[in-house]
């Protein structure tokens, strides 16, 4: 279900953003229409100047002169080049970034730093639409050359910052709601691991009390140190769920005795048609461990290995150096794992079990990685022939 939440959330943000996109285009568009409007009344302007400059006066209809001189110097915001047809620039305005200051007296006196930047920008507009041709006389025209006005080049970037705006906000609005999610979840299992604990807690008791009187029924002590072992075991189970949401105690520890212990102790406890071996490393791998949760995390790929076989197999343990950290690996013949499952297999309820809750394997992920610094991962997998699981934990070298 949360699966498809996170699809639903991705569209409709995808959705918003597209909408977004369209409306702020659909404005720059409309802007970009008026500011060439603005320029065709310009040139009409310019055009209808110069012919009032080349006829009689006198026979001539009357014209405003002054009307139109309004309309070229109403223009402060959109840069214009007008020039001829030999590329003559007769007439500039609204470039403010030009490099020497214009003339007050003359503003049409241009420096040679001004005329250099002037044709380069004559160079780069006529590579643009914004051109209007002005005919003047047959066979004679001038040509007027403008760009985006300030405002419409931050307009055109204004939709882009605001969508990076409105993302990292979707940003972390999502892993907020993660963030809470998890934080639920972990809530779910601390009290559930401890309610465990609790429940397990009487008939251990129990337990232990009957454990002391079995020498007196008769039964052979070894079978007592056996069973009593067990009881031990199930004493520091219940111990280990009732920590759970707290933080371990952590001291330095050599990795090969963990694995050694944890081993030792399932080997007697497993089917005798299943080899459990193990192969540890030459040298010391001390690291800082929670013995108790590093030998459960253990026991946990052991029993899934086990599971994982219906009858004969093998299950081989072993430990190594990697540099700066300290592996241990746990490789089966069980069934193994599709490639696609390889991380699914951590995620809580995932289980191919008939019983089971499927949160051993998110239980070990959260002991070696939040606890212990480590990684742990599958290593491969192939299915039909079996499966290695990987543990890697920061090497203590103090």
């Amino acid at each position: 279900m949360f699966r498809y939440g996170k699809l639903i959330f991705l569209i409709a943000v995808a959705a918003v953003v597209a909408i977004f996109l369209y409306i702020s285009n659909g404005l720059v568009r409309d802007l970009a229409a008026q500011e060439r409007e603005r320029m065709e009344i310009w040139a009409d302007a310019t055009k209808e100047i110069i012919s009032v400059s080349s006829i009689d006066h006198d026979t001539a209809p009357s014209v405003d002169i002054d009307f139109l001189l309004r309309i070229i110097e109403r223009n402060t915001t959109i840069p214009v080049l007008l020039t001829d047809d030999n590329g003559s620039i007769m007439q500039q305005r609204n470039f403010s970034d030009m490099p020497d200051a214009l003339n007050p007296d003359n503003p049409l006196e241009l420096s040679q730093a001004n005329e250099v930047y002037l044709q380069k920008k004559l160079e780069n507009l006529r590579q643009s639409p914004n051109v209007i041709d002005i005919e003047i006389a047959p066979g004679e025209a001038l040509h007027l050359y403008y760009e985006d006005s300030t405002l419409l080049k931050r307009l055109n970037y204004f939709p882009y910052i605001q969508l990076l705006v409105m993302l990292a906000f979707i940003v972390v609005v999502y892993f907020a709601v993660l963030s809470s999610k998890k934080a639920e979840q972990n809530k779910v299992w601390v009290g559930l691991s401890k309610e465990t604990a609790h429940q397990l807690g009487t008939p251990i008791s129990s337990l232990m009390a009957w454990m002391e009187l079995l020498p007196d029924y008769g039964v052979d002590s070894d079978t007592v140190a056996e069973m009593n072992k067990d009881v031990n075991r199930l004493s520091m189970i219940a111990s280990r769920f009732s920590k759970i949401g707290s933080k371990p105690q952590m001291a330095t520890d050599d990795l090969n005795n963990i694995v050694e212990g944890a081993t030792g102790y399932m080997y007697t406890r497993i089917s005798r048609r299943i080899r459990l071996s193990s192969s540890l490393a030459d040298c010391a791998l001390p690291v800082m461990a929670c013995r108790p949760l590093l030998e459960w995390v253990l026991e946990n790929l052991i029993k899934n290995a086990v599971d994982a076989m219906e009858a004969d197999g093998s299950i081989a343990v072993s430990t190594g150096n990697g540099g700066l950290a300290a592996w241990i690996e746990v490789r089966d013949s069980g069934k193994g794992i599709s490639r696609k499952n390889f991380k699914k297999v951590f995620s809580p309820g995932f289980t191919t079990k008939k019983r089971g809750w499927g949160l051993g394997l998110t239980l070990a992920k959260r002991i070696v990685e939040q606890y212990h610094q480590g990684r742990i991962y599958v290593k491969n997998s192939v299915p039909g022939q079996g499966t290695t699981f990987r543990i890697e934990i920061p090497l203590n070298r103090n």
